[in-house]
């Protein structure tokens, strides 16, 4: 069995169909995608996307995907920074009733046996909270509370956008980057598991996509094109930025 792990897409279309591109020749089995489908420029086009797609799907909530939840309840949502909120609601008007009544369904947490891995814990940021912050720099002894929880060898998760394996206790913990907004090398990443842990990178066409984002009508599609697409922050600057919002 392969699984393909696609997460924090952030409805950026052009992305997500290099990277499902590359899952179809992969001959994957099953696909799990992370949390964090939203926000982003084409929210409605990459739900329907995922849909449609001819291998299995298993959606997980994301705190993003919350945030655009609690927004279509008529309530502000603290799952976001304040200034993600103009985005949060732009998003929650663009879905309809039924793409809510699915997001609805989404479990925070996701179990899967992997021949050559065996037991697969899926999250979003930790297995405790969609919200969580750590990085392959943070002190292992702050992380090990969160991981004593699930009893599996492998927990999957991503929420920070910057792709990596490290060991926490006796828990392998492997970040599967952003498929749509990446800190580091421009590209799309995300894993292929079974019988291994593969880190895949997907190259695309940054100047079409851009060129897409920018046709939208999404609030930060300028920010969203220079920043998430074309010219990303890296790596270094966002581990920085992280330590000072990390698990204490």
């Amino acid at each position: 069995m392969r699984v393909a792990a696609l997460y924090d897409i952030h409805a950026n279309l052009p992305a997500l169909e290099a990277v499902l591109e590359e899952v179809r020749q992969a001959d994957v089995d099953q696909v799990v995608i992370g949390g964090d489908v939203f926000p982003g420029p084409m929210p409605s086009e990459t739900l329907e996307r995922l849909l449609a797609f001819d291998r299995p799907v298993q959606f997980i909530r994301g705190n993003g995907d919350r945030a655009v939840l609690e927004r279509m309840a008529g309530r502000e949502s603290d799952a976001l920074p304040a200034q993600a909120q103009e985005s949060v609601g732009w998003v929650a008007e663009q879905l309809d009733a039924d793409q809510r009544q699915l997001m609805e369904t989404w479990p925070q947490t996701h179990i899967i046996e992997i021949p050559g891995l065996g037991a697969v814990l899926f999250c979003h940021a930790t297995p405790r909270s969609d919200t969580e912050i750590f990085t392959k720099l943070t002190p292992e002894e702050r992380l090990r509370p969160l991981f004593e929880g699930p009893d599996v060898p492998l927990v999957v998760c991503g929420h920070t956008h910057m792709q990596y394996v490290r060991t926490i206790g006796s828990v392998r913990v492997v970040n599967a980057g952003s498929v749509g907004m990446p800190f580091g090398d421009p590209g799309a990443y995300w894993l292929l598991l079974g019988p291994n842990v593969q880190l895949r990178r997907t190259t695309y066409d940054l100047t079409a996509a851009a060129e897409r984002v920018r046709r939208t009508t999404y609030p930060q599609r300028e920010e969203f094109a220079a920043r998430s697409i074309l010219q990303p922050k890296s790596e270094h600057e966002m581990l920085e930025a992280f330590a000072k919002v990390e698990v204490r």
